[in-house]
């Protein structure tokens, strides 16, 4: 297989990363983020590398899960099977709601916090199923707790071939809960389940070409109304580069698994305008938000939005063949490993001001969702061209 010379590059960027992972990441967090009851901690402290005490959002653990099963692909010989094992079954104690729906936190003891079954958190919870299956060999088991909840969001909340929010009826209604459930619903293909996953995947990435993504300029917005309308006021204005690129990502995998050429050229698109618009070049960083115009509407970024950008870029060059989107990787990684140069190896910095300043504050576990997914993809794209 010939590769180009851009290709060779961004395999010295995955490498780093990967590196970074295996070395520092996941030593650190299976020894520190993870407490007694096999639940994980909300926070690490840059300085220390110790949890930070404080009640735990659902949305976390199945993230964790989902790092954590991926440990042993990327060469980590730790307790990957046990954390995740561990960790699944403090989310199923902890946070499953007698209805069958998941509460959004609990405190520090494990106790019910937050009763609220926000359809973010679900669609993670499928997630987290989805990826500690296999890496247990316990599909059957826990791919029946998937439909069963997968059963109760459709009962509860399908809408147009998507999903609104919980209780149905609660607006602005979101395209972001609905990307994760696609997420979800893809993961459940690639692990063995039912074919009501391809049937989800395929309604939310209908919804998302015909009413998510502006047919104007190819734009995905965040807020709708009643109707999948943008939300009235500055809401329905939103566009998140980090988003445009996690879309993008996901569209492109649909659109080559379904030979549908029209979500491939959306995702192409998705990936130009948060190219286009949603970089700041002076720090080589995706930035929070633009409105519809492409206007820049919060010129700060996130560590979650350059993960997002990779991933976008390495499958844009392995469906295209394009050398330049190999040279975007390299210079996207670039961009990423910025956020994870901390004072502890392993940990990271979650934002960066518009003036190019890291906030101080304690490394989010949420992001090691994002950090792993993207470093994921590089890997599986590399490997796919020969590296």
């Amino acid at each position: 297989m010939i590769r180009s010379l851009a290709c060779d590059q961004a395999t010295l960027r995955r490498d780093r990363l990967v590196a970074w992972l295996v070395d520092h990441a996941y030593p650190l967090w299976s020894r520190k983020g993870q407490g007694p009851d096999g639940s994980f901690h909300e926070k690490l402290d840059q300085g220390t590398g110790y949890p930070v005490p404080g009640p735990r959002r659902a949305r976390v653990q199945p993230r964790q899960v989902y790092a954590f099963a991926m440990a042993p692909s990327f060469g980590w010989t730790g307790p990957a099977t046990d954390l995740v094992r561990r960790g699944l079954d403090a989310y199923l104690a902890q946070y499953r709601r007698p209805d069958g729906l998941f509460r959004a936190s609990v405190t520090i003891e494990g106790t019910p916090l937050d009763e609220g079954p926000s359809l973010y958190d679900q669609a993670f919870t499928l997630f987290g199923l989805a990826s500690a299956a296999p890496v247990l060999g316990d599909i059957a088991r826990l791919h029946g707790v998937a439909v069963g909840l997968r059963d109760l969001l459709i009962a509860q909340c399908r809408y147009q071939g998507g999903f609104t929010e919980l209780p149905q009826g609660t607006l602005p209604l979101q395209s972001n809960p609905n990307m994760h459930l696609f997420e979800a619903a893809l993961a459940w293909e690639l692990v063995g389940g039912d074919t009501g996953w391809t049937r989800m995947a395929d309604g939310i990435a209908e919804l998302a070409l015909r009413h998510f993504i502006d047919a104007d300029t190819g734009a995905l917005r965040e807020f709708f109304d009643a109707d999948w309308r943008p939300a009235p006021g500055v809401a329905g204005r939103i566009v998140e580069p980090g988003h445009q690129f996690e879309w993008a990502w996901l569209l492109l995998r649909w659109g080559r698994a379904r030979r549908r050429d029209d979500a491939v050229q959306a995702g192409l698109r998705l990936l130009e305008i948060g190219e286009r618009h949603g970089i700041d070049p002076a720090r080589n960083v995706a930035f929070n938000s633009l409105l519809d115009d492409f206007s820049i509407h919060d010129h700060s970024a996130r560590l979650w939005p350059q993960t997002e950008r990779l991933k976008a870029a390495v499958l844009a060059a392995e469906i295209t063949g394009q050398a330049d989107f190999w040279t975007l990787a390299s210079h996207t990684a670039d961009g990423l490993l910025r956020y994870l140069d901390t004072p502890v190896p392993g940990l990271w910095w979650d934002k960066l001001s518009a003036d190019g300043i890291f906030t101080d504050e304690p490394a989010p576990a949420s992001s090691f969702y994002h950090i792993v997914c993207a470093i994921a993809e590089f890997d599986r794209a590399i490997r796919a061209a020969g590296g």
